[in-house]
């Protein structure tokens, strides 16, 4: 058992060390050695986990979507309004998800690293909420659940790049809001507006109830 546990510890400390490589140097100018000195393990236990430099790469995408995971709510577009905000929020600290983004909008990443696969998860996650929504009256019934998710996911990507070029990110939750702004009286009933929190803190204010949450978790086991 504790060899196991070293092991899974092992592979996230090389996947956290190789999202914070990708995301300051992309696909092309990555070694596996800058992994190696970053991770702080030997080049054994790195191959022993991922045979290549395209596997860990696409290890590290495949993180992505589990980031945007928030306390289910009874209001199905509250869920994904907080969904998008605490992935905002986990991008200006998670070398991860930050490594996994940059990889996913990478034209740089080859063919043969799925780097759409995010965007299929995300598209596949948020309109399964979104179709909840709709079957709770929470949409209006103009409302395509799948072509809305797509404007959202593409909305976020350039929305994150833009702040990311700009401010580091800084001003994402700024953005967030200003976004969720104009699509929401397009997309949600009149009656449930005011009740949509969307303000720019919501994905902190989302995280800190989490890792309460988690604390609480902890006492309890």
């Amino acid at each position: 058992m504790a060899k196991q546990e070293r092991a899974i510890r092992t592979r996230r400390a090389i996947l956290e060390a190789a999202g914070a490589v990708f995301d300051e140097h992309g696909y092309t100018s990555t070694t596996i050695s800058m992994v190696l000195e970053r991770a702080e393990v030997t080049k054994g236990a790195l191959y022993f986990h991922f045979p290549s430099k395209e596997s860990l790469a696409q290890a590290v995408l495949d993180e992505q979507v589990p980031f945007g995971s928030v306390p289910p709510r009874p209001c199905k577009l509250q869920e994904i309004i907080d969904m998008t905000f605490v992935v905002g929020q986990r991008l200006l600290t998670n070398s991860l998800l930050r490594g996994s983004v940059r990889l996913a909008v990478d034209m740089e990443t080859p063919n043969h690293v799925d780097h759409a696969e995010p965007f299929r998860q995300w598209s596949e996650r948020l309109t399964f909420l979104m179709e909840q929504a709709r079957e709770q009256g929470e949409l209006l019934p103009t409302v395509d659940p799948p072509e809305t998710v797509d404007l959202l996911v593409g909305g976020f990507t350039g929305i994150q790049l833009m702040s990311r070029a700009m401010t580091d990110r800084a001003d994402l939750g700024h953005r967030l809001s200003v976004l969720w702004a104009h699509i929401l009286p397009s997309i949600a009933v009149p009656g449930l507006l005011l009740g949509l929190d969307s303000r720019p803190d919501r994905g902190a204010r989302v995280l800190s109830q989490l890792d309460s949450a988690d604390s609480l978790a902890l006492k309890a086991s």
